[in-house]
């Protein structure tokens, strides 16, 4: 469960890093952008220089369920990882998951490895995980941006196409914020 604010403290910082990055409120954030703006570096599992050909295969595993993204950090820089074999709107929101964590200051999980490398525990904090989500929707589609893409008119294909999401996510944030219950309401009142 959200802290009471979030939410708000989210659409806040999105629309401050826009202003940050001398972007319209209403324009794409790209992930590239922010990732160079917060001095952190975006690998590709293919950027990792010693790593074997049988675990690029790995990394690189389309299924719907691998992998998407990790944070690590080494000598106080950050790097984002991320599967680069996904869809580029599940990158984005793999890499903004990423970069949200470092932006609200989380404590970065731990894993464990056993003696012959395999990985044997992962921390892991849901609230951590939930607030990472909260902000890195709200990063790529601010509610700002939810209301300029209703009143200009943009169909669903055409916003994806802009800000880089799925069109899972525009729909979810449609309606997580309230803009598709808003909209409704002023389109009803200007009937009567």
């Amino acid at each position: 469960m959200l802290e009471r604010g979030f939410k708000t403290w989210c659409e806040n910082v999105s629309l401050q890093l826009r202003t940050e990055l001398g972007l319209p409120r209403t324009a794409p954030l790209q992930p590239e952008a922010l990732a160079k703006h917060l001095n952190v570096l975006l690998w590709k599992p293919i950027d990792i220089r010693g790593l074997s050909p049988e675990a690029r295969v790995v990394l690189l595993r389309k299924e719907r369920n691998s992998w998407s993204a990790v944070t690590v950090s080494f000598a106080g820089v950050d790097a984002v990882i991320y599967n680069s074999s996904h869809s580029k709107a599940r990158q984005s929101s793999d890499i903004m998951h990423e970069l949200s964590h470092i932006l609200i200051g989380h404590e970065p999980g731990k894993i464990f490895l056993s003696q012959n490398g395999q990985i044997m525990l992962r921390t892991y904090d849901q609230t951590q995980e939930e607030e990472a989500s909260c902000l890195a929707n709200a990063l790529l589609l601010p509610r700002e941006v939810l209301l300029f893409i209703k009143r200009a008119g943009m169909s669903d294909n055409k916003a994806c196409e802009i800000y880089g999401v799925s069109r899972e996510l525009l729909k979810f944030r449609m309606n997580i914020s309230g803009v598709n219950r808003q909209v409704r309401q002023t389109m009803a009142a200007s009937v009567t």
